[in-house]
């Protein structure tokens, strides 16, 4: 092997998007009119709900957090993107490279056990809305939230801690638009049989623990539903389930197909596509899903325009 292919590298360059030069300019539109929609769509979702004392209940607390740690993913990949499609130095140390990570990690992890908490919220609301005050208290509501952000970061310390027994002396080249873990991996000169048997175990515990909550919740639901003597009933449940359920099958099936799979090292040509469905498609379409379709939310959105239109009529 060459003397030069023994030198440690500390820096990656990342490539992603550059096949298609001549779609730069299209891309970077693109992407920030995602990334502004995104933004507007969870920022205003948050402060909406923070405002709203009618609103500060544990279907709206999770679905705050939710709007939060889709903002954090957003901020995590999409900056940093647009800031390579017009930029000659596409390069990222190391240790930018652990941190970007280590936040994303921490988010998308969180992004699991919140929608669980979901779904689980739900299935109380709708399966036993007699006993929900006492089955999901806020005190609960709190406690799961907070155990979600503690879950995350746990996570992405143990990954982002297994990085360090890497070492990189070969290629630099991370054919991506942000630093997942699987790109170092793939580049290390040390074998990373246990930082890839500790991502199959943990993530894929979380996912089975979490994806597994969800379709027993929504199950229950759906027996649930099934029982109700009201065709419109039926329907609107049906209607709000299904919604949920596109948004969730997305975000999960987009985190299957990258990190729980046989022959985790080798590069796949639908990484990016994927990758783009969980971090960028999913925040973008979660406000709507969740908001849009909430005849509660709509109510104080009308509620505080009407306010604001009388004020503006009063002051003339």
């Amino acid at each position: 092997m060459a003397e030069e292919n023994h030198t440690i590298k500390n820096e990656f360059i990342l490539t992603g998007f550059t096949d298609h030069p001549e779609l730069k300019t299209l891309l970077f539109v693109v992407f920030f009119a995602i990334y502004l929609i995104t933004m507007v769509g969870n920022l205003g979702l948050m402060i909406l709900i923070s405002k709203e004392h009618s609103l500060h209940t544990p279907m709206y607390i999770f679905l705050g957090n939710l709007a939060l740690v889709d903002s954090c993913c957003s901020c995590a990949i999409t900056p940093k993107m647009l800031g390579t499609f017009f930029s000659e130095n596409r390069m990222v140390s190391l240790y930018d490279c652990m941190a970007q990570f280590y936040f994303l990690c921490t988010v998308e992890t969180a992004d699991c056990f919140l929608l669980a908490a979901m779904a689980y919220d739900r299935y109380v609301a709708i399966c036993s809305p007699l006993q929900y005050h006492t089955r999901m208290s806020k005190k609960l509501c709190i406690q799961m939230t907070t155990g979600a952000y503690v879950a995350g970061n746990m996570h992405s310390m143990i990954h982002t801690g297994l990085l360090f027994r890497l070492a990189f002396c070969g290629s630099n080249h991370i054919n991506h638009f942000y630093c997942d873990i699987l790109p170092p991996y793939r580049l290390s000169c040390v074998d990373p049989y246990v930082n890839e048997l500790v991502l199959f175990v943990f993530s894929g515990s979380i996912q089975v623990f979490t994806i597994g909550s969800i379709l027993i919740s929504y199950l229950y639901i759906l027996f649930t539903v099934l029982k109700m003597k009201s065709k419109e009933g039926r329907v609107k449940a049906f209607s709000t389930c299904a919604s949920h359920f596109l948004s969730v099958s997305l975000f999960y099936g987009s985190l299957f197909f990258i990190y729980i799979r046989p022959n985790l090292l080798e590069e796949g040509d639908k990484d990016i596509p994927a990758a783009i469905l969980f971090t960028v498609v999913v925040p973008l379409l979660n406000p709507f899903i969740y908001s849009l379709r909430n005849k509660k939310i709509i109510s104080v959105l009308r509620k505080i325009v009407k306010k604001n239109i009388t004020r503006k009529f009063e002051e003339k």
